[in-house]
């Protein structure tokens, strides 16, 4: 009788602990120290282009700059990088051909 007695109490502290687990994990956090939010943000996706399913163009502002990354398994690589100024006006950054 004291078997199931200590095993039932074994299964209670294990579903206990999970639950605590799941509490602690879901509780709001605050803000790390030295990490401020206020202000406009500095980093911002603007585009994203699958290209296949393991290899991807993103454009990301950073700042006053445009940065076009490639995304592949090995890793990723910075491709070009340009000012965002035309990008958040709506612009193309590249020279446009005339027909």
């Amino acid at each position: 009788m004291q078997e199931w007695v200590r095993a039932l109490a074994a299964i209670a502290l294990a579903v206990g602990l999970a639950v605590a687990l799941r509490w602690w994990a879901a509780r709001p956090r605050l803000p790390m120290p030295g990490v401020r939010r206020r202000g406009p943000r500095r980093l911002e996706a603007l585009d994203r282009l699958p290209l296949s399913a393991q290899h991807t163009l993103h454009l990301v502002r950073v700042g006053d700059r445009a940065l076009l990354i490639g995304v592949h398994p090995g890793g990723c690589s910075l491709l070009e990088s340009l000012p965002a100024a035309p990008l958040a006006a709506g612009g193309s950054a590249a020279p446009e051909e005339a027909s």
